[in-house]
């Protein structure tokens, strides 16, 4: 079990999220407001708070949301979860559907730090369920559907 650390959102793609602390997510579409929601299989990315902990500890000076991340959560690595996964947080059921990502070395963590945790450590997800994620809020890993 996790707990939600940052719901973050931003409204133009390429731009570093802002966490909003509580968001509506829409089935199948992704999260309201946020520039990577659409009909396809990235709605919602993840990342694991201890991942950005070890990350910070080298030396980044990163936000939440600075990765391009939506949901910030404390105590699952999801990095170790497989593709079909089911995460429950509340009402909102999300499916990974995605591990890692390549990144474009123009990002602004790669330029300053040298590397960027997201395309290794980031999961991408569907949203299967809509509702609300607020800050604080528990995540559950419930397995393949």
């Amino acid at each position: 079990m996790g707990t939600v650390i940052a719901v973050c959102t931003s409204p133009e793609k390429g731009t570093q999220k802002t966490n909003i602390n509580e968001a509506v997510f829409i089935e199948d579409y992704g999260i309201q407001g946020d520039a990577h929601a659409g009909k396809w299989h990235r709605q919602v990315s993840l990342l694991s708070y201890d991942k950005i902990e070890e990350f910070r500890a080298r030396g980044a000076d990163v936000e939440d949301g600075a990765f391009g991340e939506n949901l910030v959560v404390k105590g699952i690595d999801f990095r170790t979860l497989p593709v079909g996964t089911r995460l429950w947080c509340g009402e909102v059921v999300l499916e990974i559907t995605q591990i890692g990502k390549e990144c474009h070395h123009g990002c602004q963590i790669f330029q300053k730090m040298g590397e960027c945790i997201m395309p290794r450590e980031g999961v991408f997800a569907k949203v299967i369920r809509g509702g609300i994620i607020r800050t604080g809020d528990e995540m559950q890993v419930v397995g393949h559907e």
